[in-house]
């Protein structure tokens, strides 16, 4: 069965960065979009950045455009979300999504 598995989250301070991956199974990962997500507390899942199956497009929300960077290794099965200059606003749990799965999130908290 598809699985999608998030890490690299944790507690960062303002202008930090982190690295979030995501590890696939149960597919053939190099076909398929890969996208990742986040949800703030009392908000709705927001769509942060999305990659096609050969790595070669890419698309952003504009709130991280310049500063989140999506790629993928296929030989590894993993989609990176690299995130630079993190904000208190990016405090969320960010979701790797594919063929309408979902991994279990990563906490990412932004805060001083």
């Amino acid at each position: 069965q598809v699985q999608l598995v998030e890490s690299g989250g944790g507690l960062v301070q303002p202008g930090g960065s982190l690295r979030l991956s995501c590890v696939g199974s149960g597919f053939t990962f190099s076909i398929p979009d890969m996208a990742w997500y986040r949800q703030a507390p009392g908000k709705e899942r927001e769509w942060v950045a999305s990659i096609t199956g050969s790595g070669i497009t890419t698309a952003y929300v504009d709130s991280v455009k310049g500063r989140f960077t999506i790629s993928r290794d296929n030989a590894k099965n993993t989609v990176y979300l690299q995130m630079n200059n993190l904000k208190p606003d990016d405090t969320a749990v960010y979701y790797c999504a594919a063929l309408a799965f979902w991994g279990q999130g990563t906490q990412v908290t932004v805060s001083s």
